[in-house]
């Protein structure tokens, strides 16, 4: 990816007054930004090559606590130090902050500087490593999806989230006048992520009231992430500004549609050939791209919990909502797990299994891991299926909660060997305590419907 600031512009925009702070950023395992604002020359003098974070940043849970059981770091190892090492290529103008650049960093061990295994980036780039010995690339987009919500989150929050009012008052799917009342935070979001070097498409109305959908253009796999993670944290900074809150939960009411993040891929040759593409074959799928998504279908369980890692990710998967609840491909079916799209040089799949609270580097990853070895082992894909898959039972569920999603994840042989078992590990003990942390709270639902009758 090209950077949208060199380090030479950085120089003389600062000299001249235009930039005053340099956030310095990593992406923890909840797929945010963390890091540190830099006064912008001390960056240019002493910190563009590296600076430290704890490396307890890599093995907290979404409230930033400190769970036992990661063998990575803990108490008793002293919660060390990890090496940011900037990601130069990164580097660019956020518009919508005053005098601020920012920079995207790799994560490294103190002490070796070699890659932190786990960290998200390192694991999307060992599979885009791993793909390239086969000489191609992946080009992926992600959709976001999410709901904005009157008032600002503190506010909100005041309330203890039960007094939530969206944006709208009705499902406002590609709704042009509805979104017109929405342009005081889609509008500055589309225009500085593009002066950003975010490269928007457009943003549209979703299907639910207050719902809004954000697409980015298709891009290789890193930058596709980055993009996504860059584009999140904007959503939510804009949304602040202009005085409401958006929403990436998955679920946020049992009566409304869930959030997704559907994920579109497909492979290229280093020389811009379309890998995934013959016109002469059926649906215009090539031999590979149909090993490539048998590989996504055979080993959709072991990945799951990487498209849903939150409790709440599994009440999103709800039949005739347009997210799936089968693991089946089909032509342009939006009731399936995986939908062809396209033609010619543009086919493509689209998982549709992913909610808007997903990592994208790790879900990527994941992704591309299931492709490659779907093509290693040269599996063959099934026909596609047809009409109203939500009713097929002749298709296999998608696992229906945290739990079962751990334990296929835990159990995966394609992943720790694609991942590493370390790694693998790492994101099991990280699921567990999401189950543990919610197992042990008494719910508002709970009290409300045992206090009186059980």
């Amino acid at each position: 990816m090209a950077a949208q600031l060199s380090f030479e512009s950085l120089k003389q925009s600062v000299n001249d007054g235009i930039i005053d702070t340099v956030l310095v950023c990593l992406v923890d395992m909840q797929g945010r930004l963390m890091g540190k604002r830099f006064q912008a020359q001390n960056f240019i003098n002493h910190s563009w090559k590296e600076t430290h974070c704890c490396n307890y940043l890599l093995a907290t849970d979404i409230e930033m606590a400190t769970p036992e059981g990661f063998a990575s770091t803990s108490w008793e190892s002293g919660y060390g130090d990890y090496v940011m090492r900037p990601d130069m290529d990164t580097l660019r103008l956020l518009p919508w902050l005053e005098g601020t650049a920012m920079v995207l960093c790799d994560l490294l061990d103190h002490h070796t500087h070699q890659d932190v295994p786990h960290s998200p980036r390192a694991i999307l780039k060992k599979q885009i490593a791993d793909l390239a010995t086969h000489g191609w690339v992946a080009n992926m987009a992600t959709e976001l999806e999410f709901f904005l919500f009157e008032g600002r989150y503190k506010k909100i929050a005041k309330t203890g989230f039960r007094k939530l009012t969206p944006i709208s008052d009705y499902n406002e799917d590609y709704h042009i006048l509805q979104t017109t009342k929405e342009e005081c935070v889609m509008r500055p979001l589309r225009n500085h992520l593009t002066a950003a070097g975010v490269p928007v498409e457009n943003s549209k109305g979703e299907a639910e009231t207050g719902q809004e959908e954000l697409n980015i253009r298709y891009s290789d796999a890193l930058c596709c992430a980055d993009n996504h993670t860059i584009a999140k944290h904007a959503t939510k900074e804009i949304a602040w500004q202009q005085g409401y809150a958006a929403s990436f939960i998955a679920k946020w009411h049992h009566d409304k549609v869930g959030s997704a993040s559907h994920i579109h891929q497909s492979l290229w040759t280093t020389d811009g050939k379309a890998v995934f593409a013959d016109e002469s074959a059926k649906h215009g799928m090539s031999e590979t791209m149909r090993h490539y998504v048998a590989g996504l279908i055979k080993y959709a369980p072991d990945y799951t919990y990487f498209l849903a890692p939150y409790v709440n990710s599994y009440k999103r998967f709800a039949k005739g909502t347009f997210a799936p609840t089968k693991i089946a491909w089909s032509v342009d079916n939006r009731t399936a797990g995986f939908r062809l799209c396209g033609d010619g040089e543009a086919v493509r799949i689209e998982c549709r299994i992913g909610g808007s609270d997903l990592n994208p580097y790790l879900a990527q990853a994941a992704q591309m891991a299931a492709g490659i070895a779907g093509i290693n082992e040269k599996l063959e894909l099934a026909e596609q299926t047809r009409g109203n898959i939500y009713s097929d039972d002749s298709c296999p569920d998608i696992p229906t909660n945290l739990r079962d999603a751990i334990s296929c994840l835990q159990s995966s042989t394609m992943l720790r060997s694609s991942f590493g078992d370390d790694v693998v590990d790492h994101y099991v003990r990280a699921g567990q305590w999401e189950q543990e942390d919610y197992d042990r709270v008494v719910t508002d639902y709970e009290v409300a419907r045992g206090f009186e009758r059980a």
